[in-house]
């Protein structure tokens, strides 16, 4: 019994004797694992369509029911996504998730992922529940923005999913 006693305040007085690791926050942020899973982000293709195709399979594999799609149909004079759908709406309620990253896994396209940036904080539960203008990337050109009009021109990206051949 004096023996673990012992050796339990051997280990508290091997740690009161370090340097305690402090960071000055603003000024140098602490360097995160390289699979950490932070802030969602929706991705574009390189000619500035939206890679959402409004499928909501993301919506299905959260298991905190945190995101919200809303799917609504592609025209040729308004093209957001490659599909033949988009996501006209599309809510993620940063409080209810767990950042699992299943919906990140589920995305057939690679439309959603988690970066690295942790700071995320708010004064109200409203401003919480990120929407698609705040969660979306801006486009890679100015003029390249969503919808675009595909009449007559070719929209697919140079990097599309292909269907699997078997």
């Amino acid at each position: 019994m004096i023996s673990e006693l012992l050796r339990g305040l051997s280990v508290t007085l091997r740690h009161v004797f370090r340097q305690p690791v402090t960071y000055p926050y603003p000024e140098k942020r602490k360097p995160v694992p390289k699979r950490f899973r932070g802030r969602h982000v929706l991705r574009r293709y390189e000619n500035g369509l939206e890679r959402c195709i409004g499928c909501s399979l993301c919506s299905a594999a959260c298991p905190a029911d945190a995101i919200y799609v809303e799917p609504a149909e592609n025209t040729d004079a308004e093209r957001y996504s490659p599909g033949e759908r988009y996501a006209k709406v599309y809510e993620i309620n940063m409080i209810r998730c767990i950042f699992c990253g299943f919906c990140e896994e589920a995305c057939p396209v690679e439309a959603i992922v988690l970066t690295n940036h942790y700071e995320i904080s708010a004064y109200d539960r409203d401003s919480m529940v990120y929407t698609k203008d705040m969660l979306i990337v801006p486009p890679p050109e100015p003029d390249r923005d969503t919808p675009q009009d595909t009449r007559g021109g070719d929209f697919m990206p140079e990097h599309a999913p292909v269907a699997l051949q078997y």
